[in-house]
C-alpha cells in the first residue's frame, strides 16, 4: 500500500517504560513522609515528590491519566530508580507501529527527531518534520496490573484495574510546529489522524496551530477521512477551543472510556445501558461530532454519519488493541489473528445488541482476555492503528 495514502500527525514521542516495582514506591513513600490523606491527581508535578503523590493516587483508583512534569530532570531522576526500556510513543507513531505489523504502511508528521526516533520507526513509513535539530524529551510511561499492592506507613492499597499513567514535559510536542509541507501531503491522502493538540499550554500558540491545520485539512480529496483522537488536555478548557475550531472538519471524533469520563465528570457504569445511553447523550451535547467513537474494556461504538461504514474498523481497532494488551511489543500477524478467535465479552455482547437501536449506531463487544502480565501502555494509540488498518481496507 503506497504510504502516502493515510497520514498519522502530529507528534511522535521518546518514552521510557519502567518495569513496575512496589518496593521502590514503598522506599521512595518512606523517604518522602508521604501520607494517605495526601494521594491526590491535582497537585502541579513540580518535584519527584509530587510525582510519587499524584501517581499513586492514580494507581488506588486504578485509572490512567496523563500529567505535565515540571522538567524532564524530574523524569530521568524516577526512571532511572527502575528497569526500563527506551521506546517510541505518541498516537502516531504507536498506531503506525501496530498497522505495521499488518503490513500496512503511512506517513507520519513529527514535531522532534533524534537518533532513537531514527532507529526505531516502523520500517516502511515515511516521515515529515517540523523539527530544525535533533532533541530528546522523554516521557514517563508507568504501567501497573490489578492487584499490585503498595504498603509504606499509614498507605496501604491494592489497585483494582491495570491502567497506565504518562508523565511529560515535551517542548517540541507542547509547541506542535506543523511542517510546512503537511498540506502538501494530505492533497492525495485518503485518510488523516489527528491528535497531539492536548499538550499546547499557549492559547494564541493554540489559535495559530488550528488554523494551520484548518487549511491542510482543506486540501484533502473529496471523500477522505478525518479522525480525530482526543486524549488528556494539560489545560482542559482548550479541549473546547480545539472543538469550536475544527469540529466541522472531523469525520470521526474518538475516545476512550477515561476521557469520555473526565468530559462528564462522573464514572460511567459500561454495562448498564441506561447509564451509557445517558452518558453518550451528554457526551454528544457536549461534543456534537459528524460521528463519535468510544472505545472501551467492553465494547467499542461508532454513533452518527459514518457509523455504518465503521463496523469492521472498530472490530480491527478492538482486536489490534487487545493484540497487545496480551502480547506488548512485537506481537505477531498470527498473534492478532489468535486473539480475535478468542470468546467475545457477555456483558459486551449484550450492550452492543441494546445499543444498536438505529441505524446511527453500531457497536461491537470487546474480546475476553486473560493475562497475567497485560500490556496497558498505548492501548488507545493501538485501537486507532487497528481502527485506522481495517478502514483503508
Amino acid at each position: 500500500m503506497d504510504n502516502k495514502r493515510l497520514v498519522l500527525g502530529l507528534g511522535g514521542t521518546v518514552d521510557y517504560e519502567i518495569v513496575w516495582d512496589s518496593s521502590v514506591l514503598e522506599g521512595l513513600i518512606r523517604e518522602y513522609d508521604i501520607r494517605a490523606d495526601e494521594l491526590t491527581t491535582a497537585v502541579p508535578v513540580s518535584s519527584e515528590r509530587a510525582l510519587v503523590v499524584t501517581l499513586l493516587a492514580f494507581v488506588r483508583d486504578g485509572v490512567g491519566g496523563e500529567r505535565f512534569v515540571a522538567s524532564s530532570e524530574i523524569i530521568e531522576t524516577f526512571s532511572a530508580r527502575f528497569q526500563r526500556e527506551i521506546t517510541l510513543g505518541g498516537t502516531c507513531v504507536r498506531a503506525a507501529i501496530a498497522m505495521r505489523t499488518l503490513g500496512v504502511t503511512c506517513t507520519l508528521h513529527l514535531v522532534s527527531i533524534d537518533d532513537h526516533v531514527r532507529r526505531l520507526l516502523p520500517e516502511g513509513c515515511a516521515y515529515i518534520c517540523s523539527a530544525e535539530e535533533d532533541s530528546t524529551d522523554p516521557h514517563l510511561i508507568v504501567q501497573f496490573g490489578a492487584g499490585v499492592r503498595v504498603t509504606a506507613e499509614d498507605i496501604d492499597f491494592t489497585a483494582p484495574h491495570p491502567n497506565r499513567i504518562i508523565y511529560a514535559n515535551d517542548p517540541p510536542n507542547r509547541d506542535l510546529v506543523i511542517a510546512e509541507e503537511l498540506g502538501d501531503v494530505l492533497s492525495t491522502a485518503d485518510v488523516f489522524m489527528v491528535a497531539g493538540f492536548n499538550v499546547i499550554q499557549d492559547e494564541v500558540l493554540l489559535e495559530e496551530r488550528l488554523a494551520h491545520i484548518a487549511d491542510d485539512i482543506d486540501r484533502m480529496p473529496a471523500g477522505s477521512l478525518v479522525f480525530y483522537e482526543d486524549a488528556g488536555y494539560h489545560i482542559p478548557e482548550f479541549a473546547t477551543r480545539v472543538r469550536d475550531r475544527i469540529l466541522d472538519r472531523i469525520d470521526v471524533y474518538s475516545m476512550n472510556e477515561d476521557e469520555m469520563q473526565s468530559y462528564l465528570g462522573r464514572t460511567v457504569d459500561l454495562l448498564n445501558v441506561d447509564d451509557v445511553e445517558k452518558a453518550l447523550g451528554e457526551l454528544h451535547a457536549a461534543i456534537p461530532a459528524a460521528t463519535l467513537v468510544v472505545h472501551t474494556k467492553y465494547w467499542s461504538l461508532a454513533r452518527g454519519e459514518r457509523a455504518a461504514e465503521l463496523r469492521a474498523a472498530l472490530q480491527g481497532g478492538i482486536t489490534m488493541a487487545s493484540t497487545r494488551y496480551c502480547y506488548g511489543d512485537g506481537f505477531t500477524v498470527a498473534d492478532y489473528e489468535a486473539v480475535g478467535r478468542l470468546a467475545v465479552h457477555e456483558g459486551g455482547v449484550q450492550m452492543a445488541k441494546t445499543l444498536e437501536t438505529n441505524d446511527v449506531t453500531v457497536a461491537v463487544p470487546a474480546f475476553v482476555l486473560d493475562v497475567r502480565t497485560p500490556t496497558t501502555i498505548g492501548l488507545g494509540d493501538t485501537f486507532v492503528g487497528g481502527f485506522i488498518e481495517a478502514y483503508s481496507r
